[in-house]
């Protein structure tokens, strides 16, 4: 059985999403393919995305796709982008509503597979989960700090907020994101995906 077809069968937190306040199923939303020249790596699928299968198919996926400067179209070619998220399923909300963090037994179980099967030129790195995993013990310093720092890792690897709309303000206070930062994420991006004659 294929890595992703496994991945897709796995029902390890069943009884952990059972005992959440949404009490839902495990839905893995597994996107990628192994000659993916660009790695998403972000936190788990929100509700949204677990409705739809399909990652960043809500507004902070349509803010990435713009830091990115590419299209619906490209962004879901598997060939081209893998999004690998630190869990796989929809954690679900606690009693408050707010979003549960990715189990960590989901990384302990897949990551190192599916990190070997991969081989991105490019990762871009959105929020605390992905940084500390990727990054390592220097990441714990937070994700404004080490975003700021992107430029330690540029231009391979771009560490990035999560693009939910609930972070304007953030976008706001730290205005060289949007004048420094995405110019050269925009210009990594479509070097690559150029590079192998794709349309952008």
């Amino acid at each position: 059985m294929e890595l992703s077809d496994q991945i897709r069968a796995c029902r390890i937190c069943a009884q952990r999403f059972a005992a959440t306040a949404t009490k839902h199923q495990p839905r893995p939303v597994v996107w990628f393919e192994s000659g993916a020249r660009i790695l998403i790596v972000g936190q788990a699928p929100g509700m949204r995305v677990h409705l739809a299968g399909r990652p960043f198919a809500d507004r902070s996926g349509d803010r990435l796709r713009d830091w990115m400067g590419v299209t619906d179209s490209v962004f879901y070619d598997r060939r081209r982008i893998a999004i690998v998220p630190m869990a796989f399923c929809f954690p679900g909300y606690d009693t408050r509503n707010s979003d549960l963090p990715p189990p960590p037994i989901c990384a302990a179980t897949w990551r190192e597979r599916v990190m070997n099967e991969l081989q991105p030129r490019l990762t871009l790195l959105v929020g605390g989960h992905a940084q500390r995993w990727h990054l390592g013990v220097g990441s714990r310093q937070g994700v404004t700090a080490t975003v700021a720092e992107w430029r330690n890792h540029a231009p391979d690897i771009f560490p990035l907020p999560h693009p939910s709309w609930r972070n304007t303000g953030w976008l706001k206070r730290n205005s060289w994101f949007e004048a420094e930062l995405l110019p050269e994420l925009r210009s990594a991006t479509n070097h690559i995906l150029r590079d192998g004659d794709d349309t952008v």
